[in-house]
């Protein structure tokens, strides 16, 4: 359909086609798969070794995305102020994240077993070098392994943890301009399909059925004309 735009509008100069002349076709929506907090924890204890435990925490426990995770340097974990520096992340933005007392004792645990110097999550040998980070698709891969050892069946990925985190907070009280914030998305409407997956907000309204009185099944039943 891109195609056929600039074919008529740039390439022949058809002034006389509108856009409304050549629509795009309409995607369905779907909502994400979020996890229950009791998945999580299955997720996070099924975690083969410290280096994929360290990745699901951080990813649930600050909702960031796989490559900014695996771009993470020592430097960006500001424990003084409690905070996580993204560096540029997408759309070239930084932000800052939480850091609990939680993912900091877990960070200070993974740092004492690895000792990074310069990122975070630094390469093995033979493949980017110690002095390069992880490939995203390690991060990926630590989320798909550590829910085959739980037993989950639900198609998992880094973002599931994103979208959990998101779900999660919001459950929890907080707002969504914070939790847009904290995502790094560049509108509000991005965050509001969260809305659609918050148990909270959606038993928060009183279901009209709740508000009629009706007679149990079989008692006093209508008399049939």
């Amino acid at each position: 359909m891109s195609a056929l735009r600039f074919l008529y509008r740039k390439t022949l100069k058809r002034r006389d086609l509108a856009y409304d002349d050549l629509v795009f076709p309409k995607t369905p929506t779907k909502l994400p798969v979020v996890l229950s907090p009791e998945e999580v924890t299955c997720l996070i204890e099924a975690a083969p070794n410290l280096l994929y435990r360290t990745l699901l925490m951080v990813l649930y426990s600050t909702g960031i995305r796989r490559t900014e995770a695996s771009l993470l340097k020592v430097s960006d974990i500001d424990s003084a102020r409690r905070l996580i520096h993204i560096r540029q992340g997408k759309g070239s933005r930084d932000r800052d994240v939480p850091l609990t007392p939680k993912l900091l004792e877990a960070l200070r645990q993974y740092w004492r077993w690895k000792k990074p110097q310069n990122y975070l999550f630094p390469s093995t040998p033979g493949h980017r070098g110690l002095e390069g980070p992880i490939s995203d698709k390690v991060v990926w891969y630590a989320c798909k392994r550590a829910a085959a050892r739980a037993g989950i069946k639900k198609r998992i990925g880094p973002h599931t943890l994103r979208h959990s985190f998101a779900t999660h907070m919001l459950e929890g009280g907080a707002d969504l301009r914070t939790i847009q914030l904290l995502l790094g998305h560049r509108e509000l409407k991005d965050t509001i399909i969260y809305l659609h997956l918050s148990q909270r907000h959606l038993h928060a309204a009183v279901n009209p059925l709740d508000q009629i009185q009706l007679r149990a099944y079989g008692e006093n039943p209508p008399t049939e004309d």
